[in-house]
């Protein structure tokens, strides 16, 4: 099976020119439609401050594929289909069953390119983009529904959180979104993103669901947010997700949570996310 060099489109055995564009067939490529740019960098630029946007231009039979509705737009000549991962029934119903705990849909949508196009995508609520560039089998761990789209030669997986009491009060609980390489990434959080690159050994302690993403080589783990007092009190709840170099971590400013908790019409202050949550309201009051 061959293809089009020029626009991916699939050639007969037996033609002298692609049937879309007009190429020479003598120029056409075997195995897959990506063979020709699939290994090439993604042209892309990232638009906006804290409602950004990625404009991803795409080479002729070039391929990214995206998490369900984080498309804003596209140019004519870029293809989409949905569909599920994997080549068997088996693998695609298996692929979809992990991609619903990790709380997003049980499809995707790829996008091909026939000709040089462009298609933009966004995440649903404020916040940044960030991108990962990855090498053969390097991976990055995300938070859930961080993932927003990646090339195709990138691997989606889910992460299982090893330790009980950081799935149990990590804020993410036991399942995290593991992408690995080659290929580029996009994920989305929310608000502003601070970047930490931990030494072999280093200790950064983050409020727990405010973690986007950090590399596979970085530990991770929950402790109890100091003393009693101050875990009660603090409002910042009862415990700390705790990263161990060495490897980079990302953080957010914002959280969905923390969105809805502020929009939501019964708002009454004070830490909201234990069952002492009213009490520290009232007793941090200043009327």
């Amino acid at each position: 099976m061959s293809f089009c060099v020029q626009c991916g489109s699939r050639i007969a055995e037996d033609a002298r020119f692609c049937p879309a564009c007009g190429t020479a067939a003598a120029t056409a490529v075997s195995g897959s439609p990506l063979a020709a740019h699939a290994s090439e960098p993604l042209d892309y630029t990232i638009q906006g401050d804290n409602l950004q946007v990625a404009r991803v231009r795409l080479k002729p039979g070039q391929e990214v594929y995206a998490e369900a509705g984080k498309m804003v737009y596209k140019t004519a000549n870029v293809q989409w289909e949905t569909r599920m991962i994997g080549r068997s029934l088996g693998d695609k119903i298996w692929g979809a069953l992990k991609r619903t705990v990790t709380g997003e849909s049980l499809f995707l949508t790829y996008f091909r390119s026939t000709g040089p196009g462009e298609v933009g995508f966004a995440g649903n609520y404020p916040g940044r983009i960030q991108v990962f560039e990855l090498r053969g089998g390097q991976s990055v761990l995300a938070q859930r529904d961080s993932f927003l789209f990646a090339q195709a030669t990138v691997q989606l997986n889910v992460a299982l959180i090893k330790r009980l009491g950081a799935g149990l009060f990590g804020g993410e609980g036991f399942i995290l979104q593991k992408l690995t390489g080659p290929g580029t990434v996009f994920i989305h959080g929310g608000g502003d993103f601070i970047e930490f690159a931990l030494a072999s050994g280093e200790v950064l302690q983050v409020d727990t669901g405010c973690i986007v993403a950090f590399d596979e080589t970085v530990g991770y783990d929950i402790q109890l947010a100091g003393g009693i007092k101050t875990a009660l009190f603090g409002g910042e709840g009862f415990f700390l997700a705790t990263l161990t170099g060495p490897g980079r971590v990302i953080v957010q400013s914002m959280t969905l949570e923390k969105l809805r908790r502020e929009l939501g019409p019964m708002r009454t202050g004070g830490d909201e996310r234990g069952p002492l949550g009213a009490l520290g309201g009232i007793l941090g009051s200043e009327d």
